[in-house]
């Protein structure tokens, strides 16, 4: 079956281009101009992940990613014409998986969202083995990837797909130091790491917040300067 991409873009040539590329890999594109028609479109159609551009004519990207997270966990990648820390952060702050900054090559659009649909597939699979092999209890925090459920202390985490990837991988992995390029690589599946890129970064902060956790006194998250992040055994 057709993967589902909702592209919103209000520059035409910018949209036509990205859905030329995409149906050449045989997804389905609703490309739209406006986020109206945007929102329109996600209450009668069942989207695998969507592409928006941060500058719309009747309400902001920002805005527009937010409205799609209160019902819909599927990723999203943010378009941005300024190569700026403070939209990428602002994206990733509201639930965005990835960003993108203009002028791109198309092909990396398709690479990204190969790597995004692949990590989601993943993280909506449900794994063979039993219901406790897929629960993970650490110090009050409970992680249950069939459900796709996280609780600290009792009370729900309102995790994004990535965060909750993100302590999924440190949860399996206790006791050992995780870079963030092995995070990186292991959620997007893909080569367009740098050390410049701070998107793990930004989504453990995010993380950690959630979680009431510090850098100067963590309780689950522990940073490795220059090397990574653990949470300890």
């Amino acid at each position: 079956m057709q993967e589902k991409i909702l592209v919103v873009d209000d520059e035409q040539e910018i949209s036509d281009l990205l859905e030329l590329y995409l149906q050449n890999e045989n997804y389905s594109v609703f490309k739209f101009y406006t986020a109206k028609e945007a929102l329109a479109c996600i209450e009668t159609t069942e989207i695998d992940i969507a592409i928006l551009d941060i500058m719309l004519p009747d309400m902001s990207g920002f805005t527009l990613c937010q409205k799609i997270r209160v019902n819909h966990a599927y990723p999203i990648i943010m378009l941005t014409a300024k190569d700026q820390e403070i939209d990428k952060i602002t994206g990733l702050t509201l639930g965005a998986d990835d960003y993108i900054t203009k002028p791109f090559r198309p092909l990396e659009v398709v690479a990204r969202v190969k790597a995004q649909l692949r990590r989601y597939k993943k993280y909506n699979s449900v794994q063979a083995g039993t219901t406790e092999e897929s629960i993970i209890v650490h110090s009050g925090l409970v992680l249950n990837s069939s459900t796709h459920e996280c609780i600290l202390n009792e009370k729900p985490l309102d995790l994004t797909p990535t965060e909750f990837y993100i302590l999924r991988i440190l949860l399996e992995r206790k006791g050992k130091v995780v870079s963030a390029e092995e995070l990186f690589r292991e959620i997007w599946k893909d080569e367009y790491y740098t050390k410049s890129n701070n998107t793990i970064t930004v989504h453990i902060r995010h993380l950690r917040e959630k979680m009431g956790d510090t850098v100067e006194n963590p309780q689950y998250i522990k940073t490795i300067w220059g090397v990574g992040y653990k949470i300890e055994l």
